[in-house]
């Protein structure tokens, strides 16, 4: 397939997210960048959200992984599953109650200002590394399959793509994603069915019979049955439930879609139906991945982990396949570059500007706002290039592991507000939340001498959150607090 041709395919596909763009955000203000005026169908919010929890890590590691995990993913699935339970029936209540904007609010009214602005910060940098590890993913791959071929450097790409990402949700923020993410997730699940299809046809299999073969070679092995290894079912089904409370329910980029929809019991519905979808999407990419592998074993294809995937599609599948592998790469990159972009901006605004509560104009808000807009994406350009500079080969084992780090503090932070009345040293609150990865991270580093053949996998999020409560604990003050 001629380079020149796929970019064409890109940009085509990039003008079709300006006209509706052009079209969603007609009239939005700062409430319609924020949380969309509130007024979004919580339908079309599950369905995007989707693309969201996604984005291209998944469409590319997630079945490039299963030579060597296997269907071991489920177990993690299943775990997202009891985590998007706990948001809709926990954390939701509480968030619509207050008629939250940014979720980092809560901590302000429940523990003090420094609280606040940590979580807020803690939010920026887990979201900004998350985002742009996956985004340079997807970057990484066109630059490979497209723009070498046509002499365009690495930066030039990725200036370009954030160009387009910025134009789209300049204006409508919020509300303009919301149907973006449809559109994009619509796009990209389409692409794995017709993928999907394309190679049990190619080789002559049933869906039987795939499977057959696909546990002749091992795949189908979900659940991990040694109580030492890291991949132990009960440690990673409870990992993944607060792997998604973490990077979902105190997340303001996920958050900020559901608070978006009209009411509570809506926004529970958008939430519950997001974790059986999810449940059967990450299914059927697992599935695409045991496929993957039978047909790069039969076409002698050397690729292997997140390369997998394009060379299969790129070089030993028709053009058409090409086209919407490409079209379905790139509706899983902008979902989550997007509503990070957007995310990031409100939180910074709201939380750590505080331009809420300065008195001013809407006007000079909207500029502070749009002025933000544009330094998140400086900043999403330079991480993408450090990404390009360490080049892992397999980015869903990087992103996981580095929530472990950043995200246990949210964790530890909501925990204690939630479930004790205990008010704490606000200005201690900071040092408590830098203590505690410092401290996981020589846990993790020592862990052999720590605990011998006992592994610790993606558990390190609960005990860094752990680490978090016992030292807001410790600096909590004899008289208690209601709960905001």
């Amino acid at each position: 397939m001629s380079p020149v041709v796929l970019l064409l395919i890109v940009f085509a596909y990039f003008g079709l997210l300006l006209y509706v763009s052009y079209r969603t955000g007609k009239g939005s203000n700062n409430e319609s960048f924020f949380i969309g005026n509130r007024n979004s169908n919580w339908m079309l919010v599950a369905f995007g959200m989707i693309g969201t929890s996604l984005s291209g890590v998944t469409f590319v590691s997630v079945p490039g992984a299963v030579g060597k995990d296997n269907f071991g993913y489920l177990q993690i699935t299943l775990g997202y599953l009891i985590g998007y339970i706990i948001i809709a029936y926990v954390l939701l209540p509480l968030y619509y109650r207050l008629k939250l904007t940014s979720i980092y609010s809560y901590l302000q009214q429940r523990m003090g200002k420094a609280s606040e602005k940590t979580g807020a910060t803690i939010f920026i940098i887990s979201r900004l590394v998350g985002a742009t590890a996956r985004l340079y993913l997807v970057v990484n791959i066109l630059q490979m399959t497209i723009l070498d071929k046509l002499g365009a450097p690495f930066i030039a790409t990725t200036v370009i793509i954030l160009g387009m990402i910025i134009l789209y949700t300049y204006e409508g923020g919020v509300k303009t994603i919301v149907w973006t993410d449809t559109l994009q997730t619509s796009c990209m699940l389409g692409g794995l069915i017709i993928c999907t299809i394309y190679m049990l046809s190619h080789m002559g299999l049933s869906i039987g019979d795939s499977f057959t073969a696909m546990h002749e070679k091992g795949y189908t092995r979900i659940f991990g049955t040694d109580p030492m290894e890291k991949n132990f079912f009960i440690k990673q089904i409870i990992a993944g439930a607060f792997i998604t409370i973490t990077m979902t329910g105190i997340d303001q980029e996920m958050m900020q879609k559901s608070l978006s929809v009209t009411n509570l019991k809506d926004s529970q519905k958008n939430m519950i139906s997001l974790g059986f979808i999810m449940l059967v999407v990450i299914g059927l990419f697992l599935y695409m991945g045991g496929l993957l592998h039978l047909y790069g074993a039969r076409e002698n294809v050397t690729a292997v982990g997140d390369g997998l995937f394009p060379a299969i599609a790129l070089d030993h599948m028709s053009p058409v396949i090409s086209i919407i592998f490409i079209i379905a790469l790139i509706s899983a990159l902008f979902p989550s570059a997007d509503g990070a972009m957007t995310a990031l901006t409100s939180s910074f605004c709201i939380d750590i500007l505080g331009i809420k509560n300065k008195g001013w104009e809407e006007k000079k808000q909207e500029k502070v706002r749009k002025n933000v807009h544009l330094i998140v994406a400086v900043s999403f350009l330079i991480m993408v290039l450090v990404f390009k500079w360490i080049n892992d080969s397999s980015m869903i084992g990087v992103i996981l592991k580095l929530a472990g780090f950043t995200y246990g503090p949210l964790l530890g932070l909501f925990v204690f507000g939630i479930f004790t009345k205990y008010k704490v040293k606000d200005k201690l609150v900071p040092y408590v939340c830098i203590a505690a990865p410092v401290i996981s991270y020589f846990i993790d580093h020592y862990q052999e001498k720590l605990f011998g053949d006992f592994k610790i996998g993606l558990e390190l999020l609960i005990i860094n959150g752990l680490l978090t409560f016992i030292g807001l604990w410790l600096i909590r003050e004899s008289s208690v607090k209601e709960k905001a």
